[in-house]
């Protein structure tokens, strides 16, 4: 009998919110149901205008509230894309509905992590999220990462224009479109490339490029255009994240670290440059594109004794000597990218 209520649970973070966007349009389009979605609180702007999402639930301060009112929802199945002791919790507090959890493959992850012993098969995330759902009938459809801007959120070309002082000639191929999104930041420092590697490589590409990340990562920003040139566009802390996946979805290629605009990028089809640091992309976290399309090159060290030194990373390179991003060769990135200059 086929699910007529599901609840997804994925409490954090962005990239893996928009990971899971696959089950929910399954679901709906496949199966018809009505699906709920469970978050934290600062994350709900994600899936609030998802079409393919009935109902968006918050973490509450209170866990038994946030129970009680799950449980006025009767849900027919729950799918655990988060499988964690919290969402644990939630499965055992709506213990009459029948849940399924996805593999997060642990095991396999701190053998490679510990002692490099890849044991990780190769399958994406994503596929593994649709594997959760198989039990209920549901298949993989092969359309990708979906990715909704709310009305309002859209940033207008022109308006962007006007927040900086161009020359004409990069005004006017920003209003073209012709521009590259760099995405600076990232959660940890490890998956961040050194401030020298970016103003090299920003230094090599004739286009505009526009820098994005959030207030953490304004300073940044600003010391990058400083030292890279007046065709570098300081928007870190100017846009929200709606805007900025607009201002990626625009973008004629996107330069980024493993983080969640990577997956915003890719769930828009763009073009995309992606530098892996600590983390490496076997770990399932690539950027995901429908059947039929693969428009993303992996920048990283090869053949690093140390690497990947954790599933997530650090706020400082635990050797010491970060080779992982210092190796980085940023001639590579700028022969890779729309308007090297080399």
């Amino acid at each position: 009998m086929k699910p007529k209520k599901v609840l997804l649970i994925r409490f954090s973070s962005i990239g893996d919110i928009v990971l899971t966007s696959p089950v929910a349009r399954c679901l709906k389009e496949q199966l018809g149901a009505e699906v709920h979605f469970l978050t934290k609180r600062a994350y709900r702007g994600i899936v609030d205008a998802n079409p393919h999402i009935d109902k968006v639930h918050a973490l509450h301060d209170s866990f038994r509230e946030l129970i009680r009112e799950l449980r006025e929802e009767k849900y027919d199945a729950i799918i655990d894309l988060h499988h964690n002791l919290r969402s644990w919790k939630v499965k055992r507090g709506l213990h009459q509905a029948p849940a399924f959890a996805f593999d997060k493959l642990n095991l396999e992850k701190w053998l490679m992590v510990r002692f490099k012993i890849n044991r990780l098969p190769k399958v994406h995330i994503v596929d593994r999220y649709l594997a959760a759902a198989a039990p209920l009938g549901v298949v993989n459809d092969g359309k990708g990462l979906d990715y909704f801007i709310p009305p309002g959120q859209e940033v207008a070309l022109l308006d962007l224009s006007h927040q900086f002082s161009l020359e004409k000639e990069l005004r006017e191929l920003l209003l073209e479109g012709k521009f590259l999104a760099f995405v600076i930041g990232a959660a940890h420092a490890t998956k961040r490339l050194p401030v020298h590697k970016i103003v090299s490589i920003c230094r090599k590409i004739r286009l505009p490029v526009l820098l994005l990340g959030g207030l953490e990562d304004q300073q940044t920003g600003e010391a990058i255009v400083n030292a890279a040139g007046p065709h570098v566009l300081n928007g870190c802390g100017k846009f929200s994240l709606h805007q900025s996946a607009s201002l990626v979805r625009q973008a004629l290629q996107v330069i980024t670290h493993d983080t969640g605009l990577m997956h915003i990028a890719a769930a828009f089809r763009k073009e995309i440059i992606s530098i892996w640091g600590n983390t490496i992309p076997e770990f399932g976290m690539a950027p995901y594109y429908p059947e039929g399309i693969w428009a993303n090159t992996c920048v990283q060290v090869p053949a690093l004794p140390c690497r990947p030194c954790s599933k997530i990373g650090f706020q400082t390179c635990p050797k010491g000597h970060f080779r992982c991003m210092e190796g980085i060769d940023e001639n590579q990135i700028a022969a890779l990218s729309h308007g090297g200059r080399i």
